[in-house]
């Protein structure tokens, strides 16, 4: 306990002091905060103590989320306010459940992909629609440059906590506890064992928490804490190829993010709060 409240005040403190100015200056992103106004949603009800995802569902024009590993197997439903709405429970484990994608025909995937001390050799997405929850697809996956259970502690780059889906396939970034850039992995969105395959890189000079594709599929978010980075998804090209915006985000441990719309983006952190950032 007093461990885990020490590495949250560290991260808030990290928070508060972060900026846009290295982002800026060696990937072109364009701070943006003043083009976009803040509102507190809703406090998380106490049964989701530390939303680790989000994920809005267009039809019916609601969230889902879910609780950090070892927690059990449950999805919640929100409103847009953040207003609960019902809990779905699944039966599947929650190992380390770390984010939640929506994708096409209202899937939902879920990330079991947490890897806190780079030593898991069995990662899942799991892939399901809300309406028939007993039927369940795994996506089973090992990363291509991961050789060692664990690396060494220069080399603890194989957590992750950020992923979505476009075009056919999920995206997964890397959160990084050791040397070297922020690597991006591929994966096919479909049943089976694979191999994640690394498709691009990135330095970020802060952990990769969460990620989401806009509606319209031209924009994703990777939510970091202290900042949010917008990059433009150009058909044909690599996904970190047009770095576009940084908002400067301060707001404890955020952990998950989903567009609502191409202009609206919604946040959680692990304190129980839900923020909605609008573009002016």
């Amino acid at each position: 306990m007093l461990r885990h409240a020490v590495a949250t005040f560290w991260i808030a403190l990290k928070t508060v002091f972060c900026s846009c100015h290295a982002d800026q200056k060696q990937h072109h992103f364009v701070p943006q905060r003043q083009h976009y106004t803040v509102s507190r949603l809703e406090r998380l009800p106490a049964q989701i103590g530390e939303s680790s995802g989000l994920a809005f569902d267009p039809a019916t024009r609601t969230v889902w989320t879910h609780n950090d590993g070892g927690s059990p197997a449950e999805l919640f439903q929100l409103d847009t306010n953040g207003r609960h709405q019902r809990t779905l429970a699944l039966a599947i484990p929650n190992v380390d459940w770390e984010d939640i994608a929506p994708g096409p025909a209202g899937t939902l995937y879920i990330g079991d992909f947490g890897n806190n001390a780079n030593a898991r050799r069995e990662l899942t997405i799991y892939g399901l629609r809300p309406e028939t929850p007993g039927q369940i697809t795994a996506i089973r996956f090992r990363y291509a440059d991961q050789r060692q259970f664990p690396p060494s502690r220069d080399s603890l780059n194989f957590d992750c906590e950020a992923f979505f889906y476009h075009a056919d396939s999920l995206y997964l970034f890397s959160k990084n506890r050791g040397r070297g850039p922020v690597t991006v992995y591929a994966l096919p969105a479909q049943a089976g064992a694979f191999v994640a395959r690394r498709v691009g890189q990135m330095r970020i000079n802060r952990m990769v928490t969460g990620a989401a594709v806009s509606p319209s599929g031209n924009r994703f978010a990777l939510l970091t804490y202290g900042k949010i980075l917008l990059f433009d998804l150009v058909p044909g090209q690599p996904v970190l190829s047009h770095p576009a915006e940084c908002i400067r985000f301060s707001r404890a441990q955020t952990e998950g993010i989903t567009f609502v719309s191409d202009t609206t983006l919604i946040v959680s952190n692990e304190q129980r709060r839900l923020f909605k950032l609008r573009r002016k």
